[in-house]
């Protein structure tokens, strides 16, 4: 693992809420808000940026924990941006905060954590997973 991040940095992304991310199931859609799930997938793009950056070849990145508070919605059409900060980095453990905006707004809030593995260990985790 390279540790080319430094607690505080932040990583940005920005998105449009499309039709996929609208909250619907196999009944329909609930409400036409950025869902939750979707909102937890961007974010977790968000966060892995800094694992991306420090993954060696032979690593992966895998999650261990999401919290997200919301504090309104956005909307279809919408351009959200999430700032990813880095708030910890110790051994193999990247944890971050996030904020996610339209302009002004906050949408959401909340924390994120992976652990950067050796792909060895991950496939592992799977045989033993599978028995």
């Amino acid at each position: 693992m390279k540790h080319s991040c430094l607690v505080g940095e932040i990583r940005i992304i920005t998105k449009t809420v499309i039709d996929s991310d609208l909250a619907t199931f196999e009944t329909g859609t609930v409400h036409p808000f950025y869902s939750t799930f979707a909102l937890g997938r961007d974010v977790e793009w968000a966060c892995r940026q800094f694992v991306l950056e420090m993954k060696e070849d032979d690593e992966e990145g895998i999650g261990t924990f999401l919290h997200i508070t919301h504090k309104s919605p956005a909307i279809l059409s919408d351009e959200v941006e999430i700032r990813a900060t880095l708030i910890e980095l110790e051994g193999n453990t990247v944890n971050c905060s996030f904020v996610v905006m339209v302009s002004d707004r906050l949408v959401a809030e909340g924390t994120q954590g992976q652990k950067i593995l050796k792909k060895e260990k991950v496939l592992r985790l799977i045989d033993q997973i599978r028995g």
